[in-house]
């Protein structure tokens, strides 16, 4: 459980990039924040990992103060995945996979154990294990960085627009991915994305922020698109425009479950008892 108490992050220009913000996240879940540029999503999934530090407040994992870790330490207990993917260039996938293990002491050769084997569980073929990440397209490259933030089995997951680099369909396949990983990990994932309709894809709780770190409504996918809180979420959601005009509509069947649609009548997610679970289109048939 990570826990922000009044958490303040003004930065020398005078920039208050977060204000006053409290909220609880839950353990094994997806946290999606999501928000315009400078609401200050990005630097909130940074205090997580201390990469930026608090002006003022509080953040605790599971009851610990973050601020007496060391940081070092705590970026090695906890997975980050960049937009960039951030891979070494220099180092084969295979060795940028087994980075975080050995630095923190397990032998090279069990630390490229089981960077195969993790490139397994992200779909990614063994072959690929020698290559450079130059020799990868985008997506590869972003299941390479999503195996190498697993290869501590890290309890946390930071994820900062992972998939906004790369285009739509291999977009979709890494989404549905991340929710395979989740079913079968139960990690507590922090995930930042600026795309309303990626987030109800992903998120078990989705947070929709103003600026400041100012929270507009929270809550699951389903009860925000049945009950946005004001004009603003409305808008942010799209409920008020045309093709973006999302809703919620009944599965046929008994499953339970409710798929996302757009005004188009596109289905774009589908919602289960706890969030969304796979985008549509690749589920329903």
């Amino acid at each position: 459980m990570i826990e922000f108490r009044s958490v303040t992050k003004s930065f020398p220009d005078g920039t208050v990039a977060v204000e006053n913000f409290s909220f609880t996240l839950p353990s094994r879940q997806t946290t999606v924040l999501v928000g315009s540029s400078g609401c200050g999503k990005t630097t909130l999934l940074r205090m997580i990992n201390r990469m930026i530090d608090p002006t003022s407040g509080t953040i605790t994992i599971d009851g610990e103060d973050i601020a007496g870790r060391d940081k070092v330490a705590l970026r090695r207990s906890i997975g980050y995945v960049l937009q960039s993917s951030g891979l070494l260039p220099h180092r084969k996938v295979v060795d940028n996979v087994a980075t975080v293990p050995v630095l923190n002491g397990v032998p090279k050769a069990k630390a490229r154990t089981q960077a195969l084997e993790l490139l397994d569980l992200v779909g990614l073929d063994r072959a690929m294990a020698e290559r450079y990440p130059r020799q990868l397209s985008g997506g590869q490259q972003q299941r390479v960085g999503v195996a190498r933030a697993l290869a501590s089995d890290p309890n946390i997951l930071l994820m900062d627009e992972p998939f906004g680099a790369v285009d739509p369909i291999v977009r979709t396949d890494l989404q549905v991915e991340l929710n395979r990983l989740q079913r079968e990990l139960g990690k507590t994932i922090v995930f930042v994305t600026h795309d309303i309709e990626e987030a109800f894809t992903l998120a078990d709780q989705v947070i929709i922020f103003r600026k400041g770190g100012v929270i507009a409504q929270a809550g699951s996918p389903a009860e925000i698109l049945a009950h946005p809180a004001d004009d603003f979420v409305a808008t942010f959601i799209g409920a008020d425009k045309g093709k973006r005009d999302l809703h919620l509509q009944q599965r046929p069947g008994d499953d339970g479950l409710t798929l996302v649609v757009d005004g188009d009548g596109r289905p774009v997610g589908l919602l289960g008892d706890a969030g969304a679970t796979a985008p549509a289109e690749t589920s329903v048939s």
